[in-house]
């Protein structure tokens, strides 16, 4: 018998634990990120599991053999939601992830400093681009077309609420990512000082 095709679905919160595991096997440039992070839930509370609590609406899964392989998550309104994760996330993450107290040296850290200034996403060149999103897919379910059914989705539900463009950031070193986001209508946004980071924008539409 044939196994059932990959699933693509709204996120539940059952999916929490594959969530963590996808964004912390895909944290590094696209690869496994395990071994730069002592606290495999560090990248997940900051770039995946905010979102789906703040804004499971806007969050969607591709579900293979009963569990999530891949996701796609964001904010239909960047500004709102640095407001809600500094009233209504990061309290939570305080004690376990203490604001650094001295200039980081090591991934973590930096990440962690990442976590404590949630107004860094509000980049003036955006302000066109209100949403914006993370889309992660496990290596085994990559250059399948899952990525172009979830980005789908998620523009589908920002149409429903009548968001006009979204945007992302990704580590310019990425290049594979870049090419899967030129081939679905994105398109790069000049923003000064950027450093590693890369910001690509398109319309909902």
């Amino acid at each position: 018998m044939t196994p059932p095709s990959p699933l693509l679905r709204p996120y539940r919160p059952e999916d929490r634990e594959a969530l963590f595991d996808i964004c912390i096997r895909t944290g590094h440039e696209g690869g496994d990120a395990r071994h730069l992070y002592p606290d495999p839930d560090l990248l997940p509370n900051i770039f995946a599991a905010p979102y789906a609590a703040l804004e499971p609406e806007l969050a969607f899964v591709v579900e293979d053999g009963g569990r999530a392989v891949g996701y796609i998550l964001g904010t239909a309104d960047t500004a709102s939601f640095v407001d809600r994760y500094r009233a209504e996330w990061l309290p939570g993450l305080a004690e376990r992830y203490p604001a650094p107290v001295r200039e980081p040296a090591s991934p973590a850290e930096r990440m962690t400093v990442l976590m404590h200034d949630p107004e860094r996403m509000i980049v003036p060149e955006l302000a066109d681009h209100p949403a914006h999103l993370h889309i992660d897919l496990l290596p085994t379910h990559q250059r399948a077309g899952h990525g172009r059914r979830l980005m789908d989705a998620f523009l589908a539900a920002l149409g429903e609420q009548d968001v006009k463009a979204v945007h992302l950031g990704m580590l310019t070193a990425n290049t594979r990512a870049r090419a899967f986001y030129d081939r679905v209508g994105f398109h790069e946004i000049a923003v000064p000082d950027a450093g590693p980071v890369t910001y690509l924008g398109r319309s909902v539409q």
